[in-house]
């Protein structure tokens, strides 16, 4: 009947604006049922059950065989680690799994069959589960004691499919590749072409005293590739020319011509061709949200234009005010923006809307959150006006950061005196008076600003609620030692004087002070830029962040899988060059530099070498090697290392770079010129960050889109 009808098309148009407000597609079904089961899907109780889902089958890689359940990783000192019972990971697995298939049987259904097989995530989420229970029955058949495990390798997918930014920036990376894999040819072509010349120039000759560039470093072809793949890194950089060049200096051009060639233009060229490819991407993925935000007001619009009570003689499809109301009434959305709709909704005093107006009201979405600040107190006494005058005054925070200053150079140059004297010889007279001077200033300074500001209105900055948590720390630490110390005094050395050194602590909270120079920033203008930029940019580049993770999690699986059990110690030694069994640890090796707890035996400590070739410069030498001493293949440990390479330090970061360049460029050209408003912080996201360099979609756009629905039926 009618009123059956109409609240199927309220509710349609309830859930196509909810769409809108999260950017998701409108190309779902929308009769009744489905409709529950959408909003249910995607109400944050089931999200939020969804994602610790994914937490924690990803988390079950720390406690399951091998277990990180261990103090240290040293594998000299390390304790047999507690490994769960067989079943216990398994059925949390399975659990986790069977939330996995319910997810993608709703995901399925909702899309519908025929649209299912168009979507190649979804295709992909399901054979990754029948791989997973194909492995999870295999693993309970082997009682759980095999060491390859492909399911967790296919862990992250979990979390790569759940996030369409992380698509979308996945299938631009993909779009860039082909331009990448150019340059990485070039490389390789240069590193082949160095590696020859190398082989030729270093070759054996008849005195063995003069072949050490040979014997250690261009011995065979593995071993010239990889040196000359280290130097382009510059971590071996400049060990690996030493031999030659103290044989005859002539050696260093071939070194320099290398490094020059391929660290200086290369790999620059290789940054500016990922730049140029990857240019537009995010702007591009911006727009397409914009268009999804528009579609899903428009299909809202068009739903609410059938209702019956729709006058019938009009030539343009409207919305009545009361629809429109009743949707806003059941819409989850944020409370400021609808009550902005509503206000202007009540400003309106038309009964019925257009498409036009309809549209406008919503863009109320695309406005940046502001936060407003609460006022300050009003004080009747000529006395306290002046007084929080004074406070407020701009000039009160300048001598704010010059006594910080003052503090931090009073410290340094105290701690510079007293470097090279006796503990016996020192007296910390001098500096624990200044530092009590320093603490009660804090004090009075975060005081008078309360007083002036009103505690809500302090609290409400979050420079404020950094200066004030330093300030209470330091408050009470300062009266702790003082309380077993007694005050300072000529000879005072409360290091001495008990087993917890509280003064040291003082000391070390003192120097966090200097974060109070942050509070500058906004005083200069194009600084103030750069760190706001930057700021938006970590705040926005989750879906950056999220591939990362995908990619750690499944080379540290797959390190476990190769190299577990690889590094076995030869005893407890320190020394140059010790000599144990029949050998001689060499100065420099894996060995020899103690690096024992950057093993292969678990997911913690794989975790942390990762990110330990990553963010240092590529150690590839010190990991062969030992993988060599244990007669391991020594071609798969390479081709490891150099993958994560290619991956992490190669194509990652230039990714990134290229990223960053674009948002921050298009950042600098925008808010160069404005004015900054000291009242109202403005909460941008990344959508936001390009509002003004967008193009808004046309009518027939919107309604050809429309029209191709695979469930909605318009009348128009």
């Amino acid at each position: 009947g009618t009123g059956a009808d109409n609240d199927l098309y309220i509710n349609q148009a309830v859930v196509f604006i909810e769409d809108a407000i999260q950017y998701r597609s409108i190309n779902h079904r929308v009769d009744s049922r489905s409709l529950w089961l959408y909003r249910w899907y995607y109400s944050r109780a089931c999200q939020w059950i969804l994602s610790l889902t994914i937490t924690i089958i990803l988390a079950l890689a720390f406690i399951e065989k091998p277990s990180s359940l261990t103090i240290t990783s040293d594998v000299r000192y390390r304790l047999p680690a507690w490994n769960p019972p067989c079943g216990l990971t398994e059925s949390i697995e399975l659990l986790c799994l069977l939330v996995f298939m319910v997810d993608v049987s709703v995901k399925s259904y909702l899309i519908g069959w025929e649209e299912f097989w168009k979507n190649k995530w979804l295709v992909a989420y399901i054979l990754t589960l029948i791989v997973s229970l194909a492995d999870w029955i295999v693993s309970l058949s082997f009682f759980c004691t095999e060491d390859v495990r492909i399911r967790r390798i296919l862990r992250p997918f979990f979390l790569l499919q759940n996030s369409s930014m992380m698509k979308k920036t996945l299938k631009s990376i993909n779009s860039t590749l082909p331009e990448m894999a150019s340059v990485v040819l070039l490389l390789a072509v240069h590193l082949s072409l160095f590696t020859m010349f190398a082989m030729l120039l270093f070759a054996r000759t008849k005195d063995g005293q003069q072949d050490k560039e040979w014997v250690v470093y261009f011995r065979n072809l593995p071993d010239s590739l990889t040196s000359l793949l280290v130097l382009l890194t510059t971590a071996n950089n400049p060990d690996v020319m030493i031999p030659a060049y103290s044989k005859n200096r002539a050696y260093s051009i071939f070194f320099i011509l290398f490094t020059v060639l391929g660290n200086l233009f290369l790999m620059n060229l290789l940054t500016a061709i990922i730049y140029n490819q990857f240019r537009g991407y995010l702007l591009k993925s911006v727009q397409s949200s914009l268009f999804r935000r528009r579609l899903g007001i428009r299909a809202a619009f068009e739903v609410l234009s059938s209702l019956r009570e729709t006058p019938a003689n009009t030539q343009q499809p409207h919305v009545s005010f009361g629809a429109l109301v009743q949707v806003l009434q059941k819409v989850e959305m944020d409370s400021r923006c609808k009550q902005a709709i509503m206000r202007s909704l009540e400003m309106c005093s038309c009964d019925q809307l257009s498409a036009a107006q309809f549209q406008k009201l919503f863009e109320e979405l695309d406005k940046d959150a502001i936060k407003q600040h609460p006022p300050s107190p009003e004080y009747q006494s000529s006395f306290m006006q002046k007084m929080q005058f004074a406070s407020g005054h701009p000039y009160f925070g300048y001598l704010g950061n010059v006594v910080a200053l003052a503090n931090i150079v009073s410290i340094c140059v105290v701690l510079v005196m007293d470097a090279d004297k006796q503990p016996s010889e020192r007296d910390d007279f001098f500096l624990g008076a200044i530092n009590c001077f320093f603490i009660l200033y804090y004090l009075l300074e975060m005081l008078l600003k309360i007083l002036a500001m009103g505690l809500k209105r302090y609290l409400s900055y979050p420079s404020n609620r950094f200066d004030g948590l330093l300030t209470v720390i330091l408050l009470v630490l300062e009266v702790a030692t003082f309380a077993v110390y007694g005050f300072p005094h000529p000879g005072w050395r409360p290091e001495f004087l008990g087993l917890l050194s509280l003064w040291d602590m003082v000391r070390l909270v003192n120097m966090l002070i200097v974060f109070r120079f942050l509070r500058i920033i906004p005083n200069m203008k194009f600084m103030a830029l750069v760190v706001t930029t930057l700021l938006d940019l970590v705040k926005n580049l989750r879906a950056f962040a999220g591939i990362l993770v995908v990619v750690f999690y499944a080379f540290a699986i797959t390190g476990i899988m190769l190299f577990k059990g690889a590094v076995v110690p030869l005893g407890n030694i320190s020394a140059v060059n010790t000599t144990y069994g029949n050998g001689t640890l060499q100065c420099g090796t894996y060995e020899q530099l103690e690096y024992w707890p950057n093993n292969f035996d678990d997911f913690a400590v794989m975790k942390n070498v990762i990110s330990w070739l990553s963010l240092v410069t590529f150690r590839l030498r010190l990991f062969t090697a030992y993988l060599l001493s244990v007669n391991l293949i020594c071609r798969w440990a390479k081709i490891y290392f150099v993958a994560w390479w290619l991956i992490s330090s190669v194509i990652w970061v230039n990714l990134f770079v290229a990223l960053l360049l674009e948002n921050f460029i298009h950042k600098w050209d925008r808010r160069c010129h404005r004015e900054p408003i000291s009242d109202i912080e403005y909460q941008r996201t990344v959508e936001l960050m390009f509002r003004d360099v967008l193009e808004e979609p046309t009518e027939e756009e919107l309604m050809e889109k429309l029209h191709q629905h695979p469930h909605l039926q318009l009348c128009r």
